[in-house]
């Protein structure tokens, strides 16, 4: 579950980690508050959506120029057109935020189609004299969690893993001692820090893990962490994740998930307890089991298709889930064909076949579908299926139900 920088913040604050004072704002009128209570002359009005490159994307159409249009002469505010506004007035902050609300934000994360923007966080500004990166999160390669600092801050963390591994510090957690206050030191003498911001960044790195902790967090990126004239470390920004699997330890926490941020086809299967994850090809699967599935997925791929999501209906999967999984992947307009792979070990492949019919006969069958069924019950599965009158085309492997979904997808 992702949260919003202003909520992840908030729980930052709630475990003793020091932020820049700001506030959530759902209209124009709001923003404006929020920065007269805060106070001062530099405000950063921040687009809110669950996505990063906030700061380097483009807003959709011509809307959010046009009101950029409206700057007074000399106000030297709302450098660039990205998701994140340094205003230097409170008119400035009213344009600005005229120009984000009900607006679509693009960044290389959300995609060509975007993301609307329908909360902002208007935030005290400071004064800025170096940005670093520092995130935490599980290693799966280790199973521990890493805490990894970069003086590469504020620019694409991905392209210095890249090009520069060197400039990437990291720290493992051991999960009975917890983050050692030497281990923080360590990465800030790495990072170059000197004086009195080496024993604030400590103390900012152990908070944070300590967040990260309590939370039950899978993620926790600070991009940019920012050192100020001050000599003071301060998370500029908190991209939290956290692990869905633990959201029953923290109520508090569900009630920050915004919906509207969320594909609502994986909002369905939610309901379902289906893995569903929406992907940009064109061919459905339905598979049991989180490996079968990623095969499945490759498979595909070889055969020169790209896969439409990711569905793992579980290994013991009913007849009403598997007809509820049949449903989402029908709903996606850009999916041509569909592939049914399952291994039937806990699950039968009778049940599997019968679920599939059900949800064929309730919603139609418009586009090919390719069944291919192994393990308990399989020739009942089998029979089902050709005796059930419809157009199920049926298949013995992998590599023959990848070939025969992709000829059906060209055809």
């Amino acid at each position: 579950m992702k949260l919003h920088e202003y909520q992840g913040k908030e729980l930052l604050r709630k475990h003793g980690v020091s932020t820049l004072a700001g506030g959530a704002a759902r209209t124009v009128d709001e923003a404006v508050r929020v920065a007269e209570s805060l106070g001062g002359s530099v405000w950063v009005v921040k687009s809110q959506i669950h996505a990063g490159g906030r700061g380097k994307g483009r807003f959709k159409g011509d809307v959010a120029d046009e009101v950029l249009a409206q700057v007074l002469e000399g106000d030297d505010g709302l450098p660039g057109k990205g998701g994140v506004r340094v205003c230097m007035s409170t008119d400035a902050v009213r344009i600005a935020a005229q120009a984000m609300l009900g607006n679509t934000l693009v960044t290389k994360q959300t995609g060509a189609s975007g993301s609307l923007v329908q909360t902002l966080f208007v935030e005290a500004g400071c004064q800025i004299v170096k940005e670093y990166y520092l995130a935490i999160l599980l290693d799966r390669a280790t199973s521990r969690v890493l805490v990894m600092a970069s003086a590469e801050g504020g620019t694409e963390i991905e392209e210095v893993a890249e090009k520069h591994p060197e400039r990437i510090l990291k720290e493992w957690v051991d999960p009975v001692v917890g983050l050692g206050a030497w281990q923080a030191r360590r990465l800030a003498f790495g990072l170059g820090l000197t004086g009195k911001t080496v024993s604030s960044f400590v103390k900012l790195v152990v908070g944070l893990y300590r967040t990260y902790d309590a939370i039950d967090a899978s993620m926790l990126e600070i991009n940019p962490l920012v050192v100020t004239a001050a000599g003071d470390t301060i998370p500029l920004d908190a991209k939290v994740t956290i692990d869905d699997n633990a959201l029953f330890r923290h109520p508090d926490i569900v009630q920050m998930r915004d919906l509207d941020e969320e594909e609502p086809a994986e909002i369905e299967a939610g309901k379902y307890d289906l893995s569903y994850v929406k992907l940009d090809g064109s061919i459905g699967c339905l598979v049991n089991g989180a490996g079968l599935a990623m095969a499945t997925m490759d498979i595909i791929k070889f055969y020169g298709e790209e896969p439409a999501n990711f569905l793992d209906v579980g290994g013991g999967a009913t007849k009403e889930k598997v007809t509820a999984a049949f449903k989402i992947i029908t709903r996606d307009p850009a999916v041509k064909g569909i592939l049914v792979n399952i291994f039937g070990g806990i699950m039968k492949c009778d049940v599997i076949a019968e679920g599939v019919l059900t949800a064929v006969r309730e919603v139609g069958l418009k586009v090919p579908l390719v069944v291919r069924l192994e393990g308990t019950n399989v020739e009942l599965g089998k029979k089902i299926l050709a005796e059930s009158g419809l157009s199920v085309i049926p298949a013995d492997t992998m590599a023959d139900a990848a070939e025969k979904i992709v000829a059906a997808v060209r055809a």
